[in-house]
């Protein structure tokens, strides 16, 4: 029994037409974007999202995106929300995180289509086939998906024909552990308040970084977004001392393509990185690979290959995230063993071949696993890979809702054309390239490319939405 006298697991019903839901697992962009395409196709999205509508756009809400509203936007999403009376941004605007959330997002949640079917506060802690573990072939592919969910604490189950994961990975950073696991020390030093992960807003902590050392480590834009806020921060706190540590050992590509950017913003933070370095703002140590982090009474130091690091007072690790794949162990995934993504799809998103404008378009084909009906989508397809672009996410969960409504042209059907130009550059050593403001993070949150549409997303005929 639950402390408040109610079962500690409840089983929730079928839907009162006897149908089962498609479960949408998160309130995202690309999970939003899901729900309302499903609805064009006549079926019924329950979306369960952990916090609140948007979080984890959220939690980047102070970087501004390097791509504009109209990319940012789903078709099926706006023809949601047009019928309320919102009122689109300025397509050529380029939003903040906060803005993005609170302008689309929010709205997009608050739709009575949507906010009927939206639970927040939901955990989803385990997914499975109805009655079958893993090993269980018979009748396997008729049985219903089991979604264990944690409600306010309160366990709960239900069913569904379908499942589409748009989690993201914003929740699991990667450690700054050179193996992949974080390094010793590591996880006492963040539980102490003194490792930061992603991209913290440190112009809104000036007690915890004005004046103080800080290391920043990671190769990517976010690196470059923290490194750039706290040279602000400097202005107000003379003392603030800066260094930035990367993996690769050398500096051919860091700072992009600062002539053949297709996104202007994304080519002038690259130069700003540059300049910060030539000028002595900020000291760049490369070859840096972190096996170590101590506390000592001078403060942090990190040990990597060549020597050590510090001492300094604060580290923020823009180092880029990792699909969260507990709650899955009970399904049959086809996964790429190093890009944790779909095996069809790791080929052409693998970061040490492609960079984000030369991924190509996918849709549900791509995305399938042996267990039919499962389907990752938005950042949480692109497992480690750090090549995600917001409207590949709205092509995806567009394909998926036409498989799972049996359309089956449709969902072969390509509606989008990314830019020849190569927007998007990566290192083979560079453990956190990025190609958008937030990280991957954003994934599951914004699009890096200057991608142009090619009519995405129309609504299908005779298509029922309600």
């Amino acid at each position: 029994m639950h402390p408040n006298g109610k079962p500690a697991t409840q089983h929730i019903p079928a839907l009162s037409d006897g149908g089962l839901p498609v479960v949408v697992v998160g309130a995202g962009p690309v999970g939003l974007a899901a729900a309302a395409h499903l609805l064009e196709r006549g079926l019924d999205p329950l979306i369960l999202e952990t916090g609140e509508a948007g979080a984890g756009v959220a939690s980047w809400g102070h970087v501004r995106v390097f791509s504009p509203w109209r990319h940012n936007l789903d078709a099926a999403a706006v023809r949601l929300l047009t019928p309320t009376g919102w009122r689109a941004p300025d397509p050529d605007g380029y939003p903040t995180g906060a803005e993005l959330r609170e302008r689309y997002l929010l709205p997009l949640a608050a739709t009575p289509e949507l906010s009927a079917r939206l639970r927040l506060g939901s955990r989803v802690v385990a997914l499975a086939r109805h009655g079958r573990d893993k090993m269980k072939d018979a009748g396997r592919e008729q049985a219903p998906f089991e979604v264990v969910v944690d409600h306010d604490g309160r366990g709960e189950r239900l069913l569904a024909r379908a499942v589409i994961d748009a989690s993201g990975s914003v929740a699991t950073p990667n450690p700054l552990g050179a193996s992949g696991i974080p390094a010793p020390g590591e996880a006492q030093l963040a539980a102490a308040g003194r490792v930061a992960y992603g991209m913290p807003d440190v112009l809104a902590q000036p007690g915890r970084y004005a004046g103080r050392r800080v290391l920043v480590v990671g190769s990517g834009h976010s690196a470059m977004q923290v490194l750039g806020d706290l040279v602000r921060l400097r202005e107000q706190a003379p003392g603030t001392q800066i260094t930035w540590a990367i993996r690769r050992s050398h500096t051919s590509g860091l700072y992009g393509d600062q002539q053949g950017d297709v996104l202007p913003d994304r080519a002038l933070l690259g130069a700003a990185a540059e300049r910060l370095v030539a000028t002595g703002a900020v000291r760049l140590v490369t070859g840096v690979e972190i096996h170590e982090l101590q506390a000592t009474a001078e403060g942090v130091v990190v040990g990597h290959r060549a020597g050590w690091l510090g001492p300094v007072d604060q580290v923020v690790a823009a180092t880029g995230f990792r699909p969260d794949l507990g709650p899955l162990a009970e399904l049959r995934l086809g996964l790429d063993p190093a890009v944790e993504a779909p095996l069809a799809l790791a080929p052409l998103i693998d970061p040490n071949v492609h960079s984000c404008n030369t991924v190509p378009p996918h849709g549900a084909a791509e995305l399938a696993h042996p267990e039919p009906g499962f389907y990752l989508a938005g950042m949480k397809s692109y497992g480690r890979a750090p090549t995600f672009l917001m409207l590949t996410g709205y092509e995806q969960v567009r394909s998926i809702a036409a498989a799972l409504a049996g359309d089956v042209e449709a969902a072969r059907r390509v509606e989008l054309v990314l830019p020849a130009a190569d927007a998007c550059t990566t290192d083979r050593a560079a453990a956190s390239a990025t190609c958008s403001a937030p990280t991957a993070a954003a994934a599951s949150a914004a699009a890096c490319c200057g991608v142009e549409v090619v009519p995405l997303g129309k609504q299908p005929v005779g298509a029922v939405v309600g």
